[in-house]
């Protein structure tokens, strides 16, 4: 199934040709009237069913006429996804407390026909619309659709391809919701068991377009929810994750979509790794282990194995000391070096940047986390090995992202800032952008190496100075404004602890 698929699949009937629309004839324009009348419609017929199931619960034939009209009319209130602008009054009348009673419905077709039906109703790209399907959305919420939606992904079998295309319908309604309502993202993760669904999901080995999906819903619920990413870890959803992308170590997917989903499982692992805690619990699963070794199989997916751990490793000690027993510099300090696999993902220039800034990232969390002892002088042996040539990549790398921070410096100072309404945060975020922070980093590896006292080093780094023109003062300057840019989102704690670092060693240069 292509990507475009993935959020627009017909339903079986349809393709199959078995839905009659031939209502659509019958109502030229869909005004207000001619809504009411498809929900009153749609709502007789569900009430006819429930009485005659109530009547004769154990004769199917006898309320299997009342089924069938009512699937029939459920396609027919189809009519109103053209018509959004209806919504606002359609749903003081019942227009989602019928449709969650659908949900409900004990015939899985029907319940099935509900969640393809809603999954239309919510989908609209018209920002004119905005409001109104929003009204929608809001509706089924307060009709309990978000518990009655997760519960129906558990009584879908899979096995089944009606089922299977049902629950694909199902999260494409919590797609829809979640992007009408993004602080629905804490509240479904909350009240029902969805997190726990897709994580089980996820640990499935066979690839298919629901695997892919839930892939997409997961990593939209953690994006921005520090709740979320708690609450995945507290149900062992690190280790799960972990599962997930482990079946990849040592093969690449196998199409786009396949490629796709794995990007969205380290999207959810890298998520997932913003709270302390769940760093621990990587750490303890042993994903700084797996990442080492995705890494050494040059699959697709050694950048996203990179990324993961400069999201394990930075500001968390245990991670980085893991990395240096499990024997991760020499797999590090190959990628420093410029020794990346070549395969058709990474030929972009930018893509090999964004590497570049990743591992000059890790080395840098090394060198703060790790501050004594025999893996500190492993990790500065790494330096003087084969006559320093990593100080010279090192100097490379500083000399390089210096000129874009002062073609960018020097482009902002070429402006008029109080007509481009740019204080002076907006411009130090613009050289940010520019590479000042890797360049930060550059500078602060340079100070630990410089700190360390090794007289080979140290007279190397003068030498590469002199070389490009430049001074320990102006590594300094750039320490000096990292210093007094360190934000507090670590807590206060964290910045007096990472500003002290930061003022050790620009007092040793």
């Amino acid at each position: 199934m292509d990507a475009a698929a993935a959020h627009k699949r017909k339903r079986p009937d349809e393709a199959a040709g078995e839905v009659d629309l031939s209502a659509a004839d019958e109502v030229e324009v869909l005004d207000l009237r001619a809504g009411k009348r498809l929900l009153l419609a749609f709502e007789r017929r569900l009430r006819d069913n429930l009485e005659a199931r109530m009547k004769y619960p154990d004769d199917p034939a006898r309320f299997a006429d009342s089924e069938i009209a009512l699937h029939a009319e459920a396609d027919r209130l189809r009519l109103l996804a053209g018509a959004p602008e209806l919504f606002p009054d359609l749903v003081p009348i019942g227009l989602a407390s019928s449709l969650a009673s659908l949900l409900t419905h004990d015939n899985a077709d029907l319940a099935a026909a509900a969640a393809s039906l809603i999954a239309d109703l919510t989908d609209s790209d018209d920002p004119s619309d905005l409001a109104a399907v929003q009204a929608l959305a809001d509706a089924l919420v307060e009709a309990n659709a978000l518990d009655l939606l997760v519960h129906n992904l558990s009584r879908f079998s899979e096995a089944d391809p009606d089922e299977a295309e049902a629950v694909h319908n199902t999260l494409a309604v919590l797609e829809n919701l979640l992007d009408l309502r993004p602080n629905l993202a804490d509240k479904v993760c909350d009240g029902t068991k969805l997190l726990r669904w897709l994580l089980s999901r996820l640990k499935a080995r066979e690839f298919d377009a629901n695997k892919q999906y839930a892939s997409e819903i997961l990593a939209i619920l953690l994006q921005n929810s520090p709740a979320n990413q708690k609450r995945l870890g507290q149900i062992n959803g690190v280790d799960g994750l972990l599962q997930a992308v482990a079946m990849y170590k040592s093969r690449d997917p196998k199409t786009s979509d396949e490629e796709e989903m794995l990007e969205n499982l380290f999207d959810c692992l890298c998520c997932v790794l913003m709270p302390l805690e769940n760093k621990e619990r990587f750490v303890k699963a042993e994903g700084v282990e797996l990442m080492i070794i995705i890494m050494k199989q040059k699959k697709l997916a050694y950048s996203s194995a990179i990324r993961t751990l400069d999201f394990a490793m930075t500001r968390f000690p245990p991670a980085c000391e893991r990395f240096v027993d499990v024997l991760g510099l020499k797999t590090a300090f190959a990628a420093f070096m410029g020794k990346i696999p070549v395969n058709k993902k990474n030929k972009k220039e930018r893509y090999q940047e964004e590497l570049e800034e990743r591992i000059i990232s890790i080395i840098a969390s090394l060198f703060g986390g790790i501050t004594k002892g025999s893996r500190r002088m492993r990790l500065l042996g790494k330096f003087v090995e084969n006559e320093c040539e990593k100080i010279d990549r090192l100097m490379e790398f500083y000399t390089r992202y210096s000129d874009r921070v002062k073609e960018e410096t020097e482009r902002l100072d070429s402006l008029d800032l109080e007509d481009l309404e740019m204080d002076d945060d907006d411009r130090y975020n613009r050289k940010l952008e520019a590479g000042l922070y890797t360049l930060q980093l550059i500078a602060l590896i340079l100070g630990h190496i410089w700190h360390s006292g090794n007289s080979q080093m140290k007279a190397r780094v003068e030498l590469l100075l002199r070389q490009n023109k430049l001074t320990k003062q102006d590594v300094k300057d750039i320490l000096e404004e990292y210093h007094d840019n360190i934000g507090d989102l670590d807590g206060p704690e964290e910045k007096e602890r990472a500003q002290a670092r930061a003022k050790e060693i620009i007092a040793v240069l």
